[in-house]
Parts: C-alpha cells; sequence; structure tokens
C-alpha cells in the first residue's frame, strides 16, 4: 500500500459509511463495494451491476473481524479452514446471523463470508469497522464488472466498467495487479448440523485436495440443495467478443482454419502460438502453460483482445487435472454465454 494512500482509504470508508459505492483491490480480482448491514447500500451494487437479486454477494471481513457477528452455528470445519486459509482466496459459506439483512445472500440463510489478505482492502476494512457503531465492518462486494462479464484485475478495468459512477465520485482504491486473478474458492459449510459435509461451490487459487488435507475428507460437489453462491450460473466471466474452446487434437489437425468464415479474424489462444502455422483469418496468441500464471493473467488477455475487433476468440482446451480445476471452471462457463 502506498504511504499516502490513508486519506484516500478514509475517503472510501466514509463514503460506505454514507450508503455509497466503492471499488477496491484484493488478492483475486477488484470488488465492488457497499456496507453489508445497509440494504440500500447493497441493493446499488446490484443496479450497478445489472445483477439479478437472487445471485449473492459475498461479505469481506477484516482480519479481526468477529465471525459471530456475521454467522451463526459455526462448525469446527470453519475455524479449521480459516486457521489454514485466512486471510487469502477462500470464501465460507455460513449460516446468516439473524441481524444481517438476506440482501447480500441473495434471500437465502447462509452468507458468505472471506477475509481478503490485499494490504488495501484490509485497511479499507480496519478503517470502515472503526467507523462503525459495532465495530464489525463488513463489506459486501462481487467482483467489479458488469453481471456476467470478464472479472477486473486492474484498476483501469473498473473505471471503464463503471464510468458513471466513477463520475458521480465513487474511489476506486489502486492496488495494482491482482495477484492471483481469478475468484476465491467457495466452500459451503452451512449445512454441515444437517449431515451434509464441506460442498466445493467453486473452485479457486485454494484447490480441493488444499482443503482436504485440513478436514480430513474431500469435499463433495454441489447437490440441488446447496445454496447458490456467486458466480456459479452456467454462463458466466465471458468477453464480449463469442469465445469457444477448441481442443489440441481439432488444432493438430488443422480442422480451426475450415470454421473461420470469410472476411472473419479471429484469435486463437494456445499454448504455443510460435509453432503454428500461418492460417488466413486466425492470429495465434500465447498463454501460459503454466495453470498459476495463466488464471493471474486470464482476465486482463480476454479484455485485452475483447478490444482488438475479433468476431471471435477461441481458446485451447485446457488439461483436465485438478491444478487446472479453477480456470477450467471459469473458461467453461464463459464459453457457455454463447451457445
Amino acid at each position: 500500500m502506498r504511504p499516502d494512500q490513508q486519506q484516500e482509504i478514509l475517503r472510501a470508508a466514509t463514503r460506505l459509511m454514507h450508503g455509497g459505492l466503492v471499488a477496491f483491490p484484493t488478492e483475486t480480482v477488484y470488488g465492488l463495494g457497499a456496507d453489508a448491514e445497509n440494504p440500500q447500500a447493497v441493493e446499488k451494487i446490484y443496479q450497478a451491476k445489472g445483477r439479478p437479486s437472487n445471485h449473492p454477494v459475498i461479505v469481506h471481513v477484516a482480519p479481526e473481524a468477529d465471525l459471530s457477528y456475521w454467522a451463526t452455528d459455526i462448525p469446527d470445519e470453519a475455524h479449521q479452514l480459516i486457521k489454514v486459509f485466512w486471510p487469502g482466496p477462500l470464501t465460507l459459506i455460513l449460516q446468516r446471523a439473524s441481524h444481517i439483512p438476506d440482501t447480500v445472500s441473495g434471500g437465502q440463510g447462509s452468507v458468505g463470508i472471506r477475509c481478503p489478505s490485499h494490504p488495501v482492502a484490509q485497511a479499507l476494512l480496519r478503517q470502515f469497522a472503526r467507523l462503525k457503531p459495532s465495530g464489525q465492518g463488513g463489506v459486501a462486494a462481487p467482483s467489479a464488472n458488469k453481471f456476467g462479464q470478464v472479472s477486473p484485475t486492474l484498476a483501469e478495468h473498473v473505471i471503464s466498467e463503471f464510468p458513471e459512477e466513477v463520475a458521480k465520485g465513487m474511489p476506486v482504491l489502486e492496488g495494482g495487479a491482482a495477484d492471483i486473478g481469478i475468484e476465491s474458492t467457495i466452500v459451503d459449510l452451512s449445512r454441515i448440523r444437517q449431515g451434509v459435509g464441506a460442498v466445493l461451490l467453486r473452485p479457486g487459487h485454494i484447490s480441493a485436495s488444499q482443503i482436504a488435507q485440513v478436514l480430513g475428507y474431500a469435499p463433495q460437489l454441489p447437490d440441488s440443495h446447496a445454496p447458490r453462491a456467486s458466480g456459479t450460473l452456467k454462463a458466466h466471466y465471458a468477453p464480449r467478443t463469442p469465445l469457444i474452446l477448441v481442443t489440441a487434437q481439432e488444432l493438430a489437425q488443422g480442422k480451426l482454419q475450415n470454421r473461420v468464415p470469410a472476411g472473419q479474424k479471429w484469435a486463437v489462444c494456445v499454448f504455443d502460438a510460435g509453432r503454428q502455422p500461418e492460417i488466413e483469418g486466425i492470429d495465434w496468441f500465447s498463454v501460459s502453460n503454466e495453470p498459476v500464471q495463466y488464471a493471474h493473467d486470464l482476465y486482463a488477455f480476454l479484455r485485452r483482445v475483447d478490444q482488438l475487433g475479433y468476431q471471435r476468440i477461441c481458446i485451447q482446451s485446457l488439461p483436465e487435472d485438478q491444478r487446472w480445476e479453477a480456470v477450467n471452471d471459469r473458461l467453461q462457463r464463459a464459453a457457455a454465454a454463447f451457445p
């Protein structure tokens, strides 16, 4: 955090107190935040994003926050995961405390809570907590982008996404490029007392195997009774340019060139663009073959290519092993937006 940022953070926290919106960096992506205990303020998030009101947001809290203020009936599994992974890119779904408005949970009895590790996010949350009479300043914050589209990993992405809000005075706190680049892992613990173990609702930087090492068992996949959670709709994380996934076999057999209509230009993203043949209508782009770096680069890359005027973005299908689970999840949801 820059030494001169404290005044900006105080101004942002004060705006939160007055029911306004604030954009701020986390280690995953930039968030669009409002006072989690102010339903009218949270409603502004939904309006700005064009987000359905039944789609939950995540409450961000400082490291010193009292979890029992936000949630009730907290299971041992929550404390185990918090000890290892907080502050960090892990969201826990717990039973919502009765005084926390259900606007943050899309009308459900659960609430998603996470403690980010980014120093600017922590400074904002601590300052906001100092201003709140309860001393518990939670900030409801989905990613700072229009609903269903590519998440922002730079402050400039937020500014270009919400020019009207910025013009009205919404602070956009600068925190550099997001370290991780994709959204947090989400684990549901809200049904532990009902005999349902931990459930992995959204994969992320923290893997299922890491969670299993802490809990002693692997998290389950979602069932039909799992709570709704951020970023879990079938179509999500999509650029404006139609996106499709292509297999390595299709690339090797040269099938892609027959799919490009005459007069169109497609961007094709592969692990090694330098080894690809020159094909009319195709521009090749190289992407990392290492999953952590791939995740870090993904959204900024999609935003950049989205602005270059291509008729389609094609991305080489990724390996199916667990190391690639999170980015596979994001790309498959992005492609689902273009049936």
